[in-house]
């Protein structure tokens, strides 16, 4: 997906959420929006095809036997 939320996407979809974006504030919500937007694109180019799912993962807790009581 490579489209870009311009300011005013940004704000028609702000008042459809019941939210108001006034002055500069649609213009900062989509450039913030297009930095996500490119992140989760770097994260999807990563090959995690090795990676066990975290529920492969057993938490280990050592207790210290030394421990003051």
């Amino acid at each position: 997906m490579n489209t870009e939320l311009d300011p005013r996407e940004a704000a028609r979809g702000a008042r459809r959420a019941g939210l108001a974006l006034e002055g500069e504030r649609p213009a900062e919500v989509a450039a913030t929006a297009h930095h996500i937007q490119a992140v989760v694109a770097t994260l999807r180019e990563l090959d995690f095809e090795d990676t066990p799912p975290a529920t492969s993962y057993k938490a280990v807790v050592q207790e210290d036997l030394h421990a003051a009581l």
